[in-house]
C-alpha cells in the first residue's frame, strides 16, 4: 500500500491518514492496483475466519480493526481469484498502531487493555496510569487487536512504514 500523505493540518490536529481512506485487506499492497483488480466478489470477505473484512460503500473489501484482529492467516488471499491480493509481498501491509491523546493512562487512569491483547507484545504501558501507552513500531504488525479493545477508542491504525536505521 502506498502511504497516504499526511497534511500539515492532519498532523497538527492529530488526525491520521487512514481517517479518510479505508483500510484495505492485508496484501492489498498498491491501492490503485488493488482497486483495478478487485472484482468486488466478496470471496475474501466470506473467507476471513476472523470476520474483520467487510464490504465498503464502493463495493471494495476493507479491514475493520474495531471488529477484531487480523491473524494474517492468508485465507483472503487464497480466496481471491483476481490477483488483487498478493501474498508474495512481506509484510502484508504498512499499518502500525498509533495511540491518541485520549489514552486513559495519559489521564491517570489505570488501563492496559491494549497491552494485554497485543500478540506481538509491541505495546508498553507505564505502571499506575503514569502516561499513555507506547507502541514499538518495529514489533507492531498492525493486526488491530488493540483497536477494538480500547475503552477510550484511543488507538488507530495508520500507514507508517518501518524506518530503516542509518
Amino acid at each position: 500500500m502506498a502511504a497516504t500523505p499526511l497534511s500539515r493540518r492532519m498532523l497538527l490536529f492529530g488526525r491520521n491518514a487512514t481517517a479518510d481512506s479505508p483500510l484495505r485487506p492485508p496484501w492489498a499492497i498498491d491501492a490503485d492496483l488493488f482497486a483495478a483488480r478487485c472484482t468486488r466478489c466478496d470471496a475474501c470477505v466470506r473467507a476471513c475466519p476472523e470476520q474483520v473484512l467487510l464490504r465498503d460503500a464502493d463495493g471494495l473489501p476493507r479491514f475493520d480493526p474495531a471488529r477484531g484482529e487480523c491473524t494474517f492467516c492468508g485465507d483472503c488471499v487464497q480466496a481471491c481469484g483476481s490477483g488483487a491480493l498478493q501474498a508474495t509481498v512481506s509484510p502484508p501491509w504498512e499499518l502500525r498502531a498509533q495511540v491518541q491523546d485520549s489514552c486513559l493512562p495519559a489521564h491517570g487512569v489505570v488501563c492496559a487493555s491494549c497491552r494485554e491483547v497485543c500478540p506481538e507484545s509491541a505495546i508498553r504501558v507505564p505502571p499506575g496510569g503514569r502516561g499513555a501507552a507506547m507502541v514499538d513500531a518495529e514489533r507492531c504488525s498492525g493486526c488491530g487487536a488493540c483497536v477494538g479493545i480500547c475503552p477510550a477508542q484511543a488507538i488507530t491504525l495508520a500507514h507508517l512504514p518501518l524506518e530503516v536505521p542509518a
